[in-house]
């Protein structure tokens, strides 16, 4: 029998290695290195400037004042990172007044700033005088470029670590392992593996456990086995992480009892499950239909006053109900979610009431960011919001749309608004023409159009004189095709004297006279009166062409309006509009 070392007691053997021999897949929750890390590491601490003077003890309030202190520095130098170029971001970080040292650069790094930025901060930060950075700077920014994937970047910074003399430690090791097999880098995450232990690390139960998910998540179950008995063996307890990641893999293989009896075993050692650990195995147990499982688990949950995760719950609630079983215990663990739901209709009902509840949260917190002007967390709860499919009233997606724009953030406005197209929310008249705006600013034409489009399609209309306009600065922009587009989707009572004149020009500035005298012919058969404005337009670009002949065509008919037309003050709006747009040679 394998025995656990003290007072972990023992698994024997058969229930334990055999079960992981099989081949099956081991998947786990998808946590992060960072969450791993919390387990069992050793924290950096504020450096302490010694000196030979004798300081009064600070009172407890002045201590809480120097944390808050030291939060909104952290705070102040991340949006600094954020939202500053580098070059303005340098020299606002030369006028603070504060004293750079490891604990606080690596604040700075762990308030996840651009990645850019970060590593311009980093070298930046190590031309600081007497500033150094240490293992917890070089992890951190090695963690950085591990997130995004950039394994070389990583590497050279791991590699200057080495040549520089720096500690390299377990947590350091652990993460370059979990980089490299996030990576698909099997055997790089090995190859660290076997350096960690060559240079005689202290091995920790994060850094074991971490390399056994490695293995698992590659079907090297052997090996993940031999991993596991190497921690016990090395006195290295293993932790409520430890024996999830056991027996997720033994429910995957099917080995429903030798799981539990791990769960009743880790007790014994001094281990409690925690609430994570109770909804992924009854999620498990649920896929399954192992009902005598999940009643083993409730029972503790029940004891231990833990609860299950909604989605979690409503799926255990209609497993029991497939299964004819009762789920009194189910509703006695969960009194929170216990709504009395008992049909499928009502089971949506639920869903739909706790959206609604998740809505009014993120609302509040979207209209605290707003207030605070942090956009990047909106957009952070924006993206989230899309996954879970949280829907925000069409006041709010306006107003982020309207802030973003006011602040030239092209990309935070063209999130909100792909978020309201998802969801369905119609948005406000002025948070269309804000994104309309803002898109013509940034020369995207073929947005404007799109965006247009989707403004028709709500029901809000351009207007005259704004749809009048919209085809008339597409066309100074040379984009006829879009100009077209807006022009098709204007109402036919919006499609008039200026509008039309609008389309002419859009031709006429890219060249294509002949396409423009066209969309004039089609006027007339519509019966559509030409303004003074259509004239002044036609004759700018027939002579800038060098069609002298039809322009004095045009002149004439021009001469003619001008002399028997009707007198200004009982000119159309529509007229006046074009009038005024055209009130010249404006063929660009």
């Amino acid at each position: 029998m394998f025995r656990f070392l003290g007072a972990h007691g023992y698994i024997g053997r058969s229930m334990l290695f055999s079960a992981m021999g099989s081949d099956r897949a081991f998947g786990y929750w998808k946590s992060s290195i960072r969450a791993l890390h919390s387990l069992h590491q050793f924290r950096q601490k504020k450096p302490v400037q010694r000196t030979s003077q004798k300081f009064r003890k600070p009172t407890e309030k002045e201590n809480v004042d120097h944390k808050i202190y030291m939060r909104d520095t952290i705070g102040n130098i991340s949006k600094i990172l954020r939202y500053l170029t580098w070059d303005s971001a340098q020299e606002q970080l030369e006028k603070l007044s504060i004293r750079w040292d490891s604990y606080t650069v690596n604040q700075v790094l762990k308030s996840h700033p651009p990645m850019e930025k970060a590593w311009l901060f980093f070298n930046w930060a190590s031309r600081l005088k007497g500033f150094k950075h240490d293992q917890f700077t070089y992890t951190t920014m090695l963690d950085i470029f591990g997130e995004a994937r950039r394994i070389e970047s990583m590497n050279y910074v791991f590699q200057q670590m080495q040549e520089k003399g720096i500690k390299i430690d377990a947590v350091t090791y652990t993460s370059l392992m979990h980089w490299f097999s996030n990576d698909g880098d099997i055997e790089g995450a090995v190859r660290v593996w076997k350096e960690m232990k060559a240079k005689g690390c202290c091995l920790t139960v994060v850094s074991y456990t971490a390399y056994m998910k490695i293995l698992f998540d590659n079907k090297r179950v052997k090996e993940a086995a031999d991993v596991y008995k190497e921690m016990l063996q090395s006195g290295c307890a293993p932790n409520c992480y430890t024996y999830t990641v056991l027996m997720e893999h033994l429910t995957g293989s099917g080995k429903y009892k030798a799981a539990l009896e791990i769960f009743s075993r880790m007790q014994e050692a001094g281990v409690q499950p925690d609430k994570a650990t109770c909804n992924i195995l009854i999620e498990k147990f649920c896929k399954t239909g192992q009902t005598w499982a999940i009643t083993q688990i409730l029972l503790y949950m029940k004891d231990n006053f833990l609860v299950l995760r909604y989605p979690v719950y409503l799926e255990a609630l209609q497993t029991l109900k497939v299964a004819g079983e009762s789920d009194i215990l189910l509703r006695q663990v969960n009194p929170h979610l216990n709504v009395g739901l008992s049909s499928k209709e009502e089971i949506v009902e639920f869903k739909e009431t706790v959206a609604d509840v998740h809505s009014t949260i993120d609302r509040g917190f979207v209209l605290l960011f707003l207030t605070k002007q942090n956009f990047y967390a909106i957009d952070c709860l924006l993206t989230g919001m899309i996954h879970k499919n949280t829907r925000l009233d069409s006041v709010i997606i306006s107003q982020i749309i309207e802030v973003n724009c006011a602040h030239c953030r092209i990309n935070g406005a063209l999130l909100a608004f792909e978020y309201s197209v998802k969801m369905g929310i119609n948005i406000e008249r002025i948070a269309y023409l804000a994104l309309m705006g803002v898109f013509i600013r940034a020369n995207s034409f073929p947005k404007v159009a799109d965006i247009v489009e989707k403004m028709v399609r709500a029901g809000i209309s351009l207007g005259m004189y704004l749809g009048a306009l919209l085809i008339y600065r597409l066309g100074c922009a040379r984009r006829p095709g879009s100009a077209a587009k807006v022009f098709g989707l204007l109402p036919d009572d919006q499609k008039g004297t200026a509008a039309y004149t609008a389309l002419i020009s859009a031709y006429f500035s890219s060249g294509n006279v002949d396409k423009g005298l066209k969309i004039y012919k089609t006027m007339q058969r519509k019966r559509i009166h030409p303004a003074l404005g259509t004239y002044n337009l036609l004759l700018a670009g027939l002579e800038k062409k060098g069609r002298v002949r039809e322009a004095e065509i045009y002149r004439k008919e021009k001469k003619t309006l001008h002399t028997h037309g009707h007198s200004q003050d009982i000119v159309s709006m529509d007229e006046k509009i074009c009038n005024l747009l055209f009130s010249g040679n404006l063929v660009s």
